[in-house]
């Protein structure tokens, strides 16, 4: 039974304000937008049927995020974690000689649709928030972390929760949550470097303005990638990616590293084919949705591809082939021929 369809729809009311921020502390744990929703329905659900107990002795949202980080906890039982190619391996800056081949006994990380994780999709300066708490090279790192390490991490570094408090959460002493958090911030600064570039740029500490201007410069960005792909255009895709670009491509564990590698990966196997693309938005980035022509001339879903954009310029494009998260975004299922 869902919570949405339970008889007190009064719980229902209190606890839907809490939906997506518990959305995307499941994800931050489990790497996957398809188990943090289906952890969420299983938080609330239980929540439910226990509220008649709650005492009150803590806020609600404490409450739902002590139900719903065990329920991870949980769900991850071992040593579960989610990747991304660049954590198997050095990339390659040499595309004719890669061996594309899909490596699906990989649990690999998902990207989460923006609109899923933030109400305020008009505000800029919110979308960075989400942006950098949930950016992929942020989330994979999460992944390297044993669990109840990686909870104490994100429940105080992200969720703003007193160490003390994270303790009480997880049923275990102030000391041993301590020593949690010390050696996952350890285990986050060593691997720092291969999370991201830009992880120290705290977007917290831009302006309105700087945000604003910011995504005006990706909307643009983007805007000229989905030209560039639609219309097979190798020289204007070459004009938005940075010198040092990172190309990603998961389930294949290859992955590209600089401006020519990429070009001759889209010459030799990506713009020969028909493709129509929508616009769309995961992890608080700018993304594409691809579709690829069918036999009867509609077009099926591709991938999804996430950018990272820096001073006007493309530093990272992660593409996830999977039509399966076109569901999750609330994409079209095909898209009709072009007449």
């Amino acid at each position: 039974m869902s919570v949405d369809n339970a008889p007190d729809g009064a719980f229902a009311e209190l606890a839907d304000p809490y939906r997506r921020e518990l959305l995307a502390h499941c994800y931050r744990m489990v790497g996957s937008v398809h188990d943090a929703e289906d952890l969420v329905q299983e938080t609330l659900l239980r929540a439910w049927r226990g509220y008649p107990r709650f005492d009150g002795r803590s806020s609600l949202r404490t409450w739902l995020y002590r139900i719903a980080t065990n329920a991870c906890l949980t769900a991850l039982g071992g040593n579960s974690r989610r990747m991304l190619p660049s954590g198997l391996g050095s990339g390659t800056p040499d595309s004719e000689h890669a061996e594309l081949r899909r490596l699906d006994s990989v649990a690999w990380l998902e990207p989460a649709p923006t609109t899923a994780l933030t109400t305020a999709m008009t505000d800029p300066a919110a979308v960075a928030v989400t942006r950098d708490s949930t950016r992929l090279a942020l989330i994979a790192a999460f992944q390297l972390l044993p669990a109840r390490q990686r909870a104490v991490l994100i429940l105080v570094d992200v969720a703003g929760y007193a160490p003390a408090e994270a303790a009480d959460l997880l049923g275990v002493t102030v000391t041993a949550a301590r020593s949690l958090l010390q050696r996952a911030r350890e285990t986050i600064h060593v691997n720092r470097p291969a999370m991201d570039r830009t992880t120290t740029d705290r977007t917290t500490d831009r302006t309105t303005t700087d945000h604003t201007t910011a995504t005006a410069v990706e909307e643009s960005v983007l805007g000229r990638y989905l030209q560039a792909f639609e219309s097979a255009d190798i020289a204007l895709l070459a004009e938005l990616l940075r010198a040092d670009v990172e190309y990603e491509m998961p389930p294949h564990p290859v992955w590209f590293v600089g401006r020519d590698a990429v070009l001759d990966h889209h010459r030799r196997r990506v713009l020969g084919h028909r493709t129509r693309a929508l616009r769309t938005s995961a992890n608080g980035f700018p993304a594409l949705a691809t579709y690829s022509e069918r036999a009867d001339g509609s077009f099926a879903p591709h991938a999804i591809h996430v950018l990272e954009i820096e001073n006007g310029l493309i530093a990272r494009v992660t593409v996830f082939l999977d039509e399966r998260l076109f569901g999750s975004f609330s994409l079209p299922a095909t898209l009709p021929a072009v007449v």
